[in-house]
């Protein structure tokens, strides 16, 4: 609709502008070189013929600029969509970012000692950081590669580093108040999620929360499939509740309804699935 507007105002600006030329008087100038008897004067009129072609060459340039930065404008998509729907599929470690007011609500002062475990966990450290009362620290479990100046001073403070979650993590039990984990857990076997999440639940004091991929959900990154070492397995709601069983965690029912409540409230819809657990005591 913009673009026909734009094109329309151009045209009927185009036709006045010829319209007003025709209406002009004749410059007496031009019958006297139609007879010849000045020189030069040829010229001249090559020069003032040009200058309307000219003129309208402008304004068609002016009208294909603004149409092309209307549909720039139109067709660009929000940083919110940019970031979630990322090569098409749906980015848990940015849905935790959104969620972070929600689990404000639902664990309050569990919120001050914060680990998250995911991809690009550097992004989600760095906005816990800016909460009050917030301590907060990331393990990439895949590589810290081609990071940004932010993530590199993340992990030269300690504050970040990489490590394999198929293996012991390297903390001490109950070192951390909640443990947050995104986009990893998807990508690993049964065989190791029995190591990986007891691992979680261990260094955590007041529970572990997971945010997974509903099955069906393209996942973002696909071209990164090599990184990850195997294709996302997301699984439904029922396999990991039964999952969760077999492992003995148990789900934290008091901080799901709180959960719930406060994402009511605020008209929060996840992408992902979120499970919440206790930690082993």
């Amino acid at each position: 609709m913009t673009t026909d507007l734009i094109f329309h105002f151009f045209a009927l600006k185009v036709r006045c502008y010829y319209i007003s030329m025709s209406r002009r008087p004749v410059n007496p100038a031009r019958r006297i070189g139609d007879g010849g008897s000045i020189p030069f004067v040829g010229v001249v009129q090559a020069k003032a013929r040009s200058s309307p072609v000219l003129s309208v060459a402008l304004v068609l340039l002016g009208s294909i600029l603004l149409v092309c930065y209307a549909f720039s404008g139109s067709g660009g998509v929000s940083s919110k969509g940019a970031v979630i729907k990322l090569d098409g599929g749906v980015s848990c470690t940015f849905e935790v970012q959104r969620a972070i007011p929600i689990l404000k609500k639902a664990y309050g002062d569990s919120m001050h000692k914060v680990l998250h475990v995911g991809p690009e966990t550097c992004s989600v450290v760095s906005k816990l950081l800016k909460e009050e009362e917030t301590e907060a620290w990331g393990v990439e479990p895949y590589d810290l590669e081609d990071v940004d100046a932010n993530c590199k001073s993340l992990v030269n403070k300690g504050i970040v580093r990489a490590a394999d979650i198929k293996f012991p993590l390297p903390y001490r039990a109950k070192s951390f108040s909640l443990v947050i984990v995104s986009d990893a857990l998807d990508y690993l076997s049964p065989k190791y999620l029995n190591r990986t999440l007891p691992e979680l639940a261990r260094v955590s004091a007041d529970g572990v929360i997971i945010f997974s991929g509903y099955p069906g959900q393209q996942r973002a990154k696909v071209a990164e499939l090599s990184k990850f070492g195997r294709p996302a397995k997301l699984r439904s709601s029922s396999w990991w509740i039964r999952f969760f069983v077999q492992t003995s965690l148990e789900e934290n029912e008091s901080a799901s309804k709180k959960f719930e409540q406060a994402a009511s409230k605020r008209s929060y819809k996840p992408e992902c699935q979120v499970f919440h657990l206790k930690s082993y005591h």
